[in-house]
């Protein structure tokens, strides 16, 4: 605003040289040339306050406009090793199947005894998901948490909280594959 405080006295001034030319002597054509140039510089100063006027209005609405979201990528887990700490296999040769699967686990429920032939990882949407290995170790998964699965190793999962668990999980299986094996000679606690 301080450059347009500036241009607007610059016009000012132009506006006086007009009225001191008019008070002083001067031949027809020098007169014309005063007027010529008072005249210019009276539309230079008025475009240049317009110019002026308009990028200030555009750098206000500017501050104005919320600011665009940008994607955002956070990395929830690299491992190559189970929630348990054991190394996972190699991948499986021949053709990959991926296969993903939604899990609803009701308040109270217990999953039975079984064991995953492939590799899987998940999220925990909701809730709160205790697995136990049958070697006893325990992994509790809370929402918004990911888990890389025991492989080959028979586990099951317990929903003891007091809301619905939901899990996504994500399988490298192949073509006709289990994803899971049941143990149900195993009985449940």
């Amino acid at each position: 605003m301080l450059g347009l405080c500036k241009l607007t006295n610059n016009c000012a001034i132009s506006v006086d040289l007009f009225k001191f030319a008019h008070n002083k002597q001067f031949s027809e054509r020098t007169m014309k040339k005063i007027h010529l140039r008072v005249l210019a510089a009276t539309l230079i100063c008025g475009l240049t306050t317009v110019c002026l006027s308009l990028n200030s209005c555009k750098e206000a609405n500017a501050q104005d406009v919320p600011p665009t979201p940008q994607v955002q990528s956070t990395e929830l887990i690299r491992t190559s090793q189970s929630w348990d700490g054991v190394e996972l296999p190699d991948y499986l040769q021949g053709r990959p199947e991926l296969v993903a699967v939604k899990y609803v686990f009701p308040a109270g429920k217990k999953l039975g005894w079984h064991h995953h032939p492939v590799m899987n990882y998940g999220i925990l949407v909701q809730g709160e998901l205790t697995i136990i290995g049958l070697d006893g170790k325990t992994k509790v998964v809370h929402e918004g948490e990911p888990v890389v699965e025991m492989v080959n190793a028979i586990h099951h999962g317990e929903n003891n909280g007091d809301k619905d668990v939901i899990l996504y999980m994500f399988y490298l299986s192949q073509k006709d594959s289990l994803l899971a094996v049941q143990h149900p000679e195993i009985p449940l606690e």
